[in-house]
């Protein structure tokens, strides 16, 4: 059973997805390997439900944002919006879904053209998708200036005469323009202060409650995605290996490699001493990953079935989803 079978799809479902990049070989740039950058991911995200996506960096998080947002073709698998396949659609047919799928971006300097004024920025998206005038344009510039805490006297800058928490709040104001159901969210907080994470994350949250929301939150950060989320998925070299409701991946994660992140946050108190299992080696190449499990080269728990076998994902607990041997699913679980 998948993931994503124990719910109504909703909004979203990604049915094992991937993106293969070829490489280039000699002087004549024949294709040679391939990089396995997105390779078997599926979830969904239901109305109004945060998921966190997480993993060290260059596990395939940001490459399954960008397909997902059609900024790159998938090498296989579907793309449902709202029960529609958009895996194959073209620009034409991809318009009316970007209205309702919109994006954060990780950088909102290099998101945002410096050469147009705030105003225009944000009221972009309103022009492509509605016939307003001039009067009535700036009108819902200004309000949305207002709702993600900017003054409507912004309106006429320059994003370099933004701080970053600011241009990060008109890179929302932006997406929020057009009305959307889905925001993808691809490391929006990375880039900014600690204390100004903490108040684009409760802005956030705040227009979630508002508008109905749904997001795919993209980070590295398990603090902050324990804070937005609802559900967490746990990515490693191209592959989910462990869906849950938050609280589950938290206290009492089933995979071996979520536990090794939880073990590597930083904990606040100074006075605190914790044992941590330190993961040895690095992180495989996507171009030739490890047969069976790609984590098994990492992994303290690892058996000969591990070094063979691929885990598929299985539901371990009621809800709690993982891709490991050492994991009896939950059917198999001896009752009382």
């Amino acid at each position: 059973m998948s993931p994503s079978a124990t719910m109504d799809p909703g909004l979203l479902e990604v049915r094992d997805l991937r993106k293969h990049y070829p490489t280039r070989q000699g002087w004549l740039g024949r294709s040679g390997a391939m990089v396995r950058a997105v390779d078997g991911v599926s979830f969904s995200i239901a109305a109004g439900e945060t998921l966190g996506l997480v993993g060290e960096s260059g596990c395939g998080k940001s490459t399954t944002a960008k397909l997902i947002l059609r900024l790159q073709d998938p090498s296989a698998g579907q793309i449902l919006w709202r029960g529609q396949h958009i895996e194959g659609l073209n620009q034409a047919g991809m318009r009316s879904v970007r209205r309702e799928l919109q994006a954060v971006f990780q950088d909102p300097y290099s998101s945002l053209n410096p050469r147009i004024r705030a105003a225009d920025i944000v009221a972009e998206p309103l022009r492509n998708y509605e016939a307003l005038s001039t009067a009535q344009a700036r009108e819902r510039v200004a309000s949305l200036f207002e709702r993600v805490g900017l003054r409507p006297d912004q309106m006429l800058k320059y994003p370099f005469e933004f701080s970053g928490g600011q241009r990060q709040r008109l890179g929302i104001a932006r997406a929020l323009s057009v009305q959307p159901k889905l925001i993808v969210c691809d490391e929006p907080v990375s880039a900014l202060d600690v204390s100004v994470q903490a108040q684009v994350i409760n802005l956030m949250m705040d227009l979630q409650h508002e508008f109905g929301l749904s997001y795919l939150f993209v980070a590295h950060d398990l603090a902050v995605v324990e804070h937005i989320s609802q559900r967490v998925a746990v990515m490693y070299l191209g592959r989910i290996v462990e869906i849950a409701p938050k609280r589950m991946i938290f206290t009492h994660p089933q995979h071996p490699y979520t536990e090794a992140l939880l073990e590597a946050v930083p904990v606040p108190d100074p006075t605190a001493r914790r044992q941590r299992r330190i993961l040895g080696g690095d992180v495989p190449s996507p171009i030739n990953p490890p047969s069976g499990c790609h984590f098994h080269t990492r992994c303290p728990y690892a058996e000969e079935r591990c070094r063979r076998e691929q885990p598929v994902m299985r539901e371990v607990a009621a809800g709690q989803f993982a891709a490991c041997h050492l994991r009896e699913p939950l059917a198999a679980m001896p009752i009382g």
